[in-house]
């Protein structure tokens, strides 16, 4: 964000721009201004730089990590690998089981791609009960994040006192589902004491600063079913995490905001448009929303669906949900499936954002043409997943057209008809 604000070229502006289709003094102005974010760290030599944000292209995360019920580290590295390659551009280890630190450096190691964590998990999982967890130890953790060479943290610091009493009037179904959040507020209840995140922001603000780590402030009291939506919990925790996007920005630390999880159809577009303004349009990241609480598994569809949605309002980045969402911990065949039908509502997306739809439409159209030739390889090459339509295809027998219409196919017969090629 410094460079940005002196107008000095650094490598990653020029790296992001082209892989964004934009010129670099666009990324550079919008970087300047916060609505931009380039997540990095300055102790992690090996990465790929990524915007996120404003005329951006929509990005998708994935996470990953071990439970206290099971944890494989080679595991969650192949499902970080699988992720990236069905359409994840960065990737969030969530591990609370055994060998926290390892997980989070072997996928240091391993992927090129930008590496977030939540480091109030590792804190907790050093105890029997969070409630023993004492300052030191949430500060400490975020040090040892970010000292290790994470590009991004999730902090869950608008999980504020006075939040928590709204949450106790307010009468929710389900209270807080945010696992950092529900760390910080029983934690506060409990020592009768403000989040130490919020208290003492200053201070994680020079933490994340010596390595030039973005903040990705957590949604602590998003809804956790669409009855719960938009609630005053939600709305006081973006009227703090905007204070603190402003808190961010003023001594050059670049800041994300994290966004609902669960919200009728019909709210969505408020509810981001809203989150976008009182956070001055900082990036602004998603779980879903999830607009149905009735698809177990089925989350990833009810995610994608509520992230186009949310995309066309403003929303820049999208935090996959997979088949496993509210059952169990992911497998592999859930994190490409998730990775897939999340990267399918990323590019809808930008089909109709700025600074993007063209390309977008470049893609979709050289699809069109494919199609129109029944030049399968072609479709193959532009489909989001090759594979999957290569094994539907190989189930025809007419090796000209699918076998749905065979020589009734509407595009053979006008193809034929017009004498087009």
């Amino acid at each position: 964000m410094e460079y940005a604000r002196q107008g000095r070229s650094i490598p990653a502006f020029k790296t992001a721009a082209v892989a964004e289709g934009l010129g670099p003094e666009r990324i550079v102005r919008l970087i300047a201004q916060g609505r931009v974010v380039i997540p990095g760290n300055v102790a992690r030599e090996h990465i790929t730089p990524m915007a996120v944000g404003e005329c951006m292209s929509t990005k998708v995360n994935a996470n990953v990590g071990t439970s206290q019920a099971h944890a494989d580290v080679e595991e969650e590295v192949n499902k970080a690998r699988i992720a990236m390659q069905y359409g994840a551009d960065t990737v969030m280890d969530l591990s609370t089981g055994d060998d926290i630190d390892n997980v989070r450096r072997r996928l240091l190691k391993e992927i090129e791609a930008p590496i977030g964590t939540v480091p109030i998990y590792q804190a907790a999982s050093a105890y029997s009960s969070v409630l023993d967890m004492n300052t030191d130890d949430m500060f400490n953790a975020l040090r040892r994040h970010v000292e290790d060479g994470v590009d991004f943290v999730t902090v869950h610091a608008g999980v504020t006192t006075k939040a928590v009493e709204h949450l106790r009037a307010e009468g929710r179904i389900l209270d807080i589902v945010s696992r950092g959040g529900s760390f910080m507020a029983a934690w506060m209840l409990h020592h009768g004491r403000e989040n130490p995140y919020y208290a003492e922001f200053d201070y994680l603000l020079e933490i994340v600063k010596e390595y030039d780590v973005t903040l990705s402030l957590g949604d602590g009291m998003r809804p956790g079913c669409t009855a719960d939506a938009s609630d005053r919990c939600m709305f006081e925790e973006v009227i703090t995490l905007g204070e603190l996007v402003q808190r961010s920005r003023d001594v050059g630390v670049q800041a994300m905001v994290e966004g609902p999880g669960h919200m009728p159809l019909d709210q969505i577009e408020p509810a981001v448009r809203s989150i976008k303004n009182i956070c001055d349009s900082a990036p602004l990241y998603l779980l879903g929303p999830l607009v149905t609480d009735l698809a177990p598994g089925y989350d990833h569809i009810t995610a994608a669906i509520g992230g186009a949605v949310a995309g066309m309002a403003g929303a820049d980045y999208l935090c996959m949900t997979t088949p496993a969402e509210h059952l169990a911990l992911p497998s592999v065949d859930d994190i490409r499936d998730g990775a897939v039908v999340t990267k399918i509502a990323a590019h809808a997306i930008d089909l109709v954002k700025a600074g993007q739809r063209q390309r977008a439409q470049a893609q979709d159209n050289e699809m069109a043409r494919v199609r129109r030739n029944l030049d399968w390889d072609g479709q193959f090459k532009q489909a989001i997943d090759p594979e999957r339509a290569m094994a539907i295809h190989s189930r025809c027998r007419d090796v000209e057209t699918c076998s749905m219409c065979g020589e009734l196919c509407s595009i053979k017969l006008m193809r034929d008809v017009l004498g087009k090629k």
